[in-house]
């Protein structure tokens, strides 16, 4: 078997149905060093920052608010934002908002803070 053998397309809304909960990411492909998650963003998540990592978040579908300490940042779908290593942010949705993440492998969900909401070992879905 090449190691082609095993690429094939990802179905985004596929893989969203496999889950219900919120706020626990999972691991749907792996670039490199980078991972790409899916996750579902319902109520307000934690105001956090990560010190070296970058986070992308490309709304597939519904909409988030990410808030910052100097503004927030309404994303929709279709729309993505990216958000720099440092910068402290919140993310909240009112409604159920499906969210793919580009982040690197070592992001923690929940950054510099610890809650109930961390997720310390990721599901591959």
């Amino acid at each position: 078997m090449t190691p082609f053998a095993a690429i094939r397309a990802v179905d985004l809304e596929e893989k969203l149905a496999l889950f219900d909960e919120p706020w626990q990411p999972k691991i749907v492909a792996r670039v490199n060093d980078t991972l790409v998650k899916l996750v579902k963003f319902q109520g307000d998540f934690v105001w956090h920052q990560h010190e070296h990592e970058d986070e992308l978040f490309l709304v597939v579908r519904g909409r988030f608010t990410l808030k910052l300490r100097d503004g927030d940042v309404v994303v929709k779908a279709g729309q993505f934002v990216n958000v720099p290593h440092g910068v402290e942010h919140c993310p909240c949705a009112a409604e159920e908002c499906c969210v793919l993440l580009i982040e690197p492998a070592t992001t923690l969900n929940t950054g510099d803070v610890r809650s109930d909401r961390t997720v310390e070992h990721l599901e591959r879905i």
